[in-house]
């Protein structure tokens, strides 16, 4: 499991480089349209406690159509733990955002995740699981600059979900 972490690591920083590199790497302003419209931010996790352990990094970059409808492109890697249960995931997502007036953000996003986890039962025996789980976020949250505040519900959410607990989901976005 270690081995696969660490290769999950690496593809994940050489993803978030590809995505960063061809803002960060121009020293002087952009004059491409393109780029001005372009704005990048995404989520960072983590949390710890009584054994467990969760992280998640989420980088993200979105292109602006216009000042109502946005969308674009989301990485995501997650790893927890604790003395029973160990998960990886990652994948990635597409979100699109509208913004009917500057302080309202509605959103819908889908999301692939690979999910590899590993758990002990009662005798100590190691259960391995490897799976894709995809999910349908439809959101509504208040913009304050660059910060939206909202909450999102998965459609394609089921009981007995081995990847969110709830179909609902507070969130946190930044785009700078």
């Amino acid at each position: 499991m270690k081995m696969h972490y660490l290769c999950s690591l690496r593809v994940l920083s050489i993803l978030v480089a590809l995505v960063l590199l061809p803002k960060l790497g121009s020293a002087q302003e952009d004059t491409n349209p393109f780029w001005q419209q372009v704005q990048f931010g995404g989520g960072l996790g983590v949390s710890f406690g009584n054994g467990n352990f969760s992280g998640t990094i989420s980088p993200s970059a979105i292109y602006n159509f216009n000042s109502y409808v946005a969308m674009g492109p989301s990485l995501i890697f997650s790893y927890q733990s604790n003395n029973v249960f160990n998960a990886t995931l990652y994948g990635g997502s597409w979100i699109t955002l509208f913004n009917p007036i500057r302080e309202i953000q509605l959103s819908a996003e889908i999301e692939q995740l690979r999910v590899h986890t590993e758990v002990k039962n009662n005798f100590d025996i190691l259960i391995k699981d490897n799976f894709w789980n995809t999910a349908l976020f439809l959101g509504a949250g208040y913009r304050a600059g660059f910060v939206t505040i909202g909450l999102r519900y998965n459609v394609l959410y089921k009981d007995n979900d081995s990847v969110y607990a709830t179909a609902w989901n507070p969130f946190v976005r930044v785009y700078f």
